[in-house]
């Protein structure tokens, strides 16, 4: 099985986001590298980009988004990630330190693991509103068979692919 996943069906936009049934987030926790990413303001101009989640006593994981900017500069963001009541771990409220802290996060969370491998090795990322998209890899590349395979999927979700870029 390339990634566990809700329904399998096509579903335009306008539907609800599937995510995944069960996220165990100590498996979840560490290194994700950024294999593509529908285009976003925050990080414009990043390259290299990964995200390092640590598991807190409190149940939360710590978020650590970096990437590095055209300038060759290192930059990154910390913050929270709270897993939403019954959802499983599948949907987070993810909130970031510093004036990203003013974005408000809506209750359902604005972080759904839409697909993930039993191995934990890849996830797609996405919103409910489908304007935000990330497929993640432990490695710094993903095997393209897979890769395509999590585009299809996230084209049947709704999102905009056309639009996804590295």
């Amino acid at each position: 099985m390339l990634f566990r996943s809700g329904a399998a069906r096509a579903a335009p936009a306008a539907d609800p986001l599937p995510t995944v049934r069960g996220v165990d987030l100590c498996r979840f926790a560490g290194r994700w590298h950024e294999v593509a990413r529908l285009p976003n303001a925050f990080q414009a101009g990043c390259c290299g980009s990964t995200a390092c989640y640590s598991v807190r006593g409190d149940g939360t994981l710590g978020v650590r988004n970096s990437c590095t900017k055209r300038s060759g500069r290192e930059v990154s963001v910390e913050g929270t990630a709270v897993p939403v009541p019954g959802s499983g771990n599948g949907r987070l409220r993810v909130r970031f330190d510093g004036l990203a802290r003013l974005v408000p996060v809506p209750r359902e969370g604005n972080y759904w693991i839409i697909a993930l491998d039993d191995d934990y090795r890849y996830a797609m990322v996405g919103t409910p509103d489908r304007r935000f998209l990330w497929i993640l890899s432990r490695t710094p590349a993903l095997d393209p068979e897979v890769e395509a395979c999590l585009r299809r999927r996230a084209a049947r979700l709704g999102f905009d692919v056309e639009r996804l870029g590295p």
